[in-house]
C-alpha cells in the first residue's frame, strides 16, 4: 500500500516508559531482533548506509539488547548508546561487555539528551513512538548535538498493512523537512525506510 504524508498523525502522548518495561517483562527481546532476518539485513544495510569509514563519537539512542551497538564499535572511536527501559540497558551491556568503546546508559528521550556533540547518531525504530511536540524536541535535541558536516542515520520499520498507522515513512518526511539537515543516502523497501542526513 502507497502512502502519503498526512495520511497518519503522531501519537497523542509519547508511548509510555511502564508500556515498554511491559514487554521487556514479557520477553527478553520483545521484537526478536536477533533472530529475525530482516531485522539481521537492517542492521547489516544500515552499518553499510554509513558514507565514511571511520567515525569519531557515536550516539545510538534506543539501542535495545545491543545487536547494533555491536556493530557501531567497529566503525567507531566511541559509541554511547541509551535505552529507557533497565532490562534493555543490562542486556546491551553484556552484548558490548567487551568492547571498550562503547559505554550504555539508562535515558529517557528526548528529556534526557547527552551533552556534548557527536559527528554520528543512529537512531532506529523509536521515533514513531513519540507525539508530535516529543519528535519535534527529539529531532531538535538531535541536530543541534550532530556537528557540522555529522551524519545522522534514521531506519524505521513501515507498515504497509495498516494505512492508519504513523510509522517511519511518516516520520523519515518529518526529518527530511527538518532545517539543517540534507539527505544523502536513501533506501526503502517492503520492509524499512533508511536515510542518512548530513548536518549542513
Amino acid at each position: 500500500m502507497t502512502r502519503t504524508q498526512g495520511d497518519a498523525v503522531p501519537p497523542e502522548a509519547s508511548v509510555s516508559l511502564d508500556h515498554f518495561i511491559g514487554l521487556y517483562e514479557a520477553k527478553d527481546d520483545p521484537w526478536d531482533t536477533a533472530t529475525k532476518w530482516h531485522d539481521q539485513r537492517k542492521y547489516a544495510v544500515a552499518v553499510a548506509s554509513l558514507p565514511r569509514p571511520r567515525y569519531r563519537r557515536c550516539y545510538e539512542p534506543g539501542c535495545s539488547v545491543g545487536l547494533l551497538s555491536v556493530m557501531l564499535a567497529e566503525r567507531c572511536d566511541e559509541v554511547l548508546a541509551v535505552d529507557c527501559v533497565d532490562e534493555a540497558v543490562s542486556q546491551a551491556r553484556t552484548a558490548t561487555a567487551g568492547l571498550a568503546n562503547v559505554r550504555v546508559e539508562r535515558a529517557l528521550l528526548p528529556a534526557e539528551l547527552p551533552d556534548g556533540t557527536f559527528d554520528l547518531i543512529v537512531i532506529g525504530d523509536l521515533l514513531y513512538y513519540l507525539s508530535g511536540d516529543d519528535l519535534n524536541r527529539m529531532l531538535d535535541g538531535m541536530v543541534a548535538r550532530l556537528e557540522p558536516g555529522g551524519d545522522l542515520l534514521s531506519v524505521h520499520f513501515r507498515d504497509r498493512e495498516n494505512p492508519g498507522n504513523y510509522d517511519g515513512f511518516h516520520v523519515h518526511g518529518a526529518m527530511a523537512g527538518h532545517p539543517g539537515l540534507e539527505r544523502v543516502v536513501r533506501h526503502e523497501d517492503e520492509w524499512f525506510v533508511l536515510d542518512v542526513f548530513r548536518r549542513v
